[in-house]
């Protein structure tokens, strides 16, 4: 087996097109990539672009640490998923303190900024919880759809 030479550096974490991507090491030493589908909230396998995240950086692919990978995810999933539960709730949590720095005609506090890194934070580890479940055979959760069309549902 092949020592990678990025194995010290993964997982690297990128904006990709406005969308989140993950460059992570494989068992062989290879490498491989997980794109965020808002269409159906997972985090799913996809090699086909870590040449371009790796050697193409500009405008569209920038690098990412983890916290901002967790943000940006959370973000888009916020804004292209409905549905019930508490993840949900949390993005409506996270909304309500932007419209009251909005209504009060203010930015946000130091605080505020800290607690929706949290709340984001917990999505993401809810969302990892129930995509694992789900893997696992196990019934959702919750269910939810997707804003840009088609379904977010799991397929039977």
């Amino acid at each position: 087996m092949t020592e990678n030479p990025l194995a010290a550096e993964l997982p690297m974490f990128f904006r990709y097109y406005g969308l989140t991507y993950r460059v992570d090491g494989t068992p062989d030493g290879g490498l491989t990539g997980h794109l965020l589908n808002l269409r159906t909230g997972r985090i799913e396998e996809d090699a086909s672009h870590i040449q371009e995240v790796l050697f193409a950086m500009g405008e569209d692919i920038t690098v990412l640490d983890e916290a901002r990978y967790v943000e940006l995810t959370e973000i888009k999933r916020s804004r292209a998923l409905r549905g019930e539960g508490p993840i949900f709730a949390l993005y409506d949590a996270v909304q309500a303190v932007y419209d009251k720095a909005k209504e009060e005609s203010r930015r946000l506090e130091p605080e505020e900024h800290a607690l929706i890194r949290t709340m984001r934070a917990r999505t993401f580890g809810l969302w990892e919880q129930e995509f694992a479940r789900r893997d696992a055979g196990e019934a959702p959760t919750f269910e939810f759809d997707s804003l840009l069309g088609g379904t977010a549902a799991e397929p039977s």
